[in-house]
């Protein structure tokens, strides 16, 4: 009998694979930190370092690891996460807005291999037609191996790029719909009923997933997530709840997760809290796993097992690059993408992992594909492991520097943002929360968190470090969304004039503040404090009451009051509406008030940021509240843009507005003050031709 090779260790001899849970573990989070690190000195991408010490500390080479149930266990979890942050990160709006780009990639990128892969399989390879149709589901399908590379190059939201996301939704579905064909006609022959079967498991699994946890998620975010990793727990449950119902109903529990991570697309903005848990977990944990497994699967034995197994390595990675090329360049001509582009969709296409993991294990269980086959494709991934990256990486880096705006570039998308907080505030955790969403995810200048005390005989300073201590607790939340925070705190008689003095010394570009209507109604606008902080300052504004968590936003309604164009920090107002709409991935109604909604809609399309937003006509001041009482609901928010009293576009209507919106059903309103006496530095947001 053949023994077990051992490793000598001060304990005694270990034996190989390695079986200890912890060794295992610390050797797999070893490989998470030195792989990428040495990969990047050779210039490829981190992630091919992660396949490739898999390969390396595998059975087929050092040995270290084996398919132990924990790594084909985590590897698993990994590869659904993976699938989940896709559906996640997908620009939702950019996809409703042209599904069919998504649907003329995936479309294309599954019929053209599937095709191909048919013809290679039955006449170049002598598989039987079930056999060939099943090999062709392999290259037909395809793994976003490469999405961390186009998410950390911030290039998610290309019209291209969404394409890819949205189409995989066809390719995916569509090759998991053959695999389904393909078993159920081994077993029991094809049917009508058979069709039926998968038809009625796909519409359950869509509209359960899709309709069920939107609202959930949202009445969780409400009233239970006091604590911010109960929010990351729920995320969790829902995405393995969907998974689990996906494998109940036979269908790939990947798909389960991609549909999971659409349903909460619009509930976990970008740049927030809990999404950088999320990519945090995923990145860090999750999705490296799964890279370890698919390294650990491969063989480097199989190049020189005879002769057949490379002439089937041989065909399957030609026949899966040439269709996936032509498709990508069917794409591009079509939609007239550029070259970078193209670059970038046949990189992310190209991947494979997941779908043609799991077709082509359940196919040599079945009994299809003998050891070749599986062996060739096993091959097929570690090829596609290193060319998916590279490409990605290649041509998604000269599509990132040919962008227009470069992310945290210019103060435009990376403002400086005072936060004054009340001693007493408490909703600090919503106000954060806004002042993130306003900040680009990339930027690098912190939100200033000030509070003002008032100084009082001899507890002035007790009372300073208290509010120290305050403001230092509200940072740490900051800290988890990786968004700096410093803390102010200023001793003044007066209020107003700490935050205006504060706002002065951070040279913030705007002002975040919260207002308590119960307590301040009937004070002028707002109350002594704020309305004197308006009158001191040209900076924008940004009043807000949030009754509920701004991730949970369903609509924005936006009230433009007439003659509002004419003031000069009018185009800034609009940029900072439009990137919360994008940045909460909600739809938006402009309500123009006393004026052209199509003059409005075109100013608005003059500003940068792309964005599909509804413009209608309230013809009076005195239709305004009708209109929003009939059209919003308690999860909607509201937008008033209006300027300083006074100052161009004011409405005497406009001060009484706020006190009037505390009466509608939405919980939450905010009022934007554009900036005043600065026109040339509202041009920067304009749109460069």
């Amino acid at each position: 009998m053949r023994a077990e090779p051992a490793v000598l260790v001060l304990g005694g001899p270990l034996s190989l694979p390695l079986e200890e849970p912890v060794l295992v573990f610390a050797l797999a989070l070893a490989v998470f930190l030195v792989a990428p690190l040495l990969i990047k000195r050779l210039g490829q991408p981190g992630i091919v370092g992660i396949v490739l010490f898999g390969v390396a500390i595998g059975p087929g080479a050092l040995g270290l690891l084996d398919e132990s149930e924990a790594i084909v266990l985590l590897g698993e979890v990994g590869l659904v996460y993976l699938l989940f942050t896709v559906g996640l990160e997908i620009d939702l709006r950019g996809f409703l807005k042209a599904p069919e780009n998504a649907a003329l990639f995936g479309l294309t990128s599954f019929f053209v291999p599937l095709v191909v892969g048919v013809g290679a399989g039955y006449y170049v390879l002598g598989l039987s037609e079930w056999a060939a149709l099943l090999l062709a589901a392999v290259f037909a399908s395809h793994t976003l191996l490469a999405y961390p590379i186009a998410n950390r190059l911030d290039i998610t939201d290309n019209r291209a790029v969404t394409a890819v996301f949205g189409g995989i939704l066809f390719t995916d579905t569509l090759a998991l719909v053959v695999l389904a064909i393909v078993i159920g006609a081994i077993d029991g022959g094809l049917t009508l009923a058979l069709f039926v079967d998968i038809a009625v498991s796909l519409a359950i699994l869509f509209a359960s997933v899709l309709l069920v946890v939107p609202p959930i998620a949202r009445w969780f975010f409400q009233n239970l997530s006091d604590e911010s990793y109960y929010e990351f727990l729920f995320v969790v449950v829902a995405l393995f709840a969907a998974a689990s119902l996906a494998e109940v109903l036979d269908i790939s529990g990947i798909l389960g997760a991609f549909v999971a991570g659409l349903a909460l697309n619009r509930q976990i903005p970008r740049g927030g809290t809990l999404m950088n848990r999320v990519e945090f977990v995923g990145n860090a944990f999750f999705i490296p796993f799964f890279l370890l497994y698919v390294g650990i699967l491969v063989n480097p034995a199989v190049i020189f097992d005879g002769l057949r197994t490379l002439e089937v390595a041989g065909v399957v990675v030609v026949v899966m690059l040439a269709t996936k090329a032509v498709a990508a360049w069917i794409v591009a001509t079509i939609q007239g993408y550029d070259r970078n582009e193209l670059g970038v969709i046949f990189g992310l296409s190209t991947g494979q992992a997941a779908a043609a993991l799991a077709i082509t294990l359940i196919g040599y269980e079945a009994g299809l594909f003998g050891d070749h086959v599986l062996n060739a494709v096993v091959l097929m991934l570690l090829v596609t492991a290193v060319v998916s990256p590279w490409l990605t990486e290649r041509f998604g880096t000269r599509l990132a520097l040919d962008a227009d705006v470069d992310p945290g570039g210019e103060d435009a998308l990376d403002p400086r943002i005072l936060l004054p907080l009340s001693t007493d505030a408490d909703r600090r955790r919503r106000l954060l929360e806004l002042a993130f969403v306003l900040k680009d995810r990339y930027g690098t200048e912190p939100v200033h968190l000030l509070t003002v005390v008032p100084p009082r005989s001899g507890k002035t300073e007790t009372r300073v470090a208290e509010v120290e201590r305050d403001l230092e607790n509200a940072a740490e939340f900051g800290g988890a969304a990786e968004i700096p925070v410093e803390v102010e705190t200023r001793v003044n008689h007066n209020v107003a004039s700490g935050i205006v003095r504060g706002s002065v010394e951070t040279r913030a570009d705007t002002i975040v503040i919260g207002w308590d209507a119960s307590r301040t109604f009937g004070r002028r606008i707002f109350g002594s404090t704020i309305d004197q902080v308006l009158r001191r300052t040209t900076v924008p504004v940004v009043v807000s009451r949030l009754g509920h968590p701004i991730n949970t936003t369903q609509k924005l309604y936006v009230v433009v009051p007439p003659g509002l164009d004419h003031h000069e920090g009018f185009y800034e107002a609009v940029h900072t509406v439009k990137r919360l709409a994008i940045q909460l991935g909600t739809p938006m109604t402009v309500l123009v008030v006393e004026g052209s909604p199509r003059q409005y809609e075109r100013l608005f399309g003059l500003v940068e940021q792309e964005l599909t937003a509804e413009f209608d006509e309230v013809d009076s001041w005195g239709s305004l509240l009708p209109e929003l009482s009939t059209r919003t609901g308690s999860d909607d928010l509201i937008i008033v843009m209006s300027p300083r009293e006074g100052s161009v576009g004011w409405h005497s209507e406009l001060g009484e507005l706020p006190g009037r919106l505390v009466e509608l059903p939405p919980e939450s309103f905010i009022t934007i003050y554009p900036r005043e006496d600065e026109p040339e530095y509202d041009a920067t947001f304009l749109k460069i031709e």
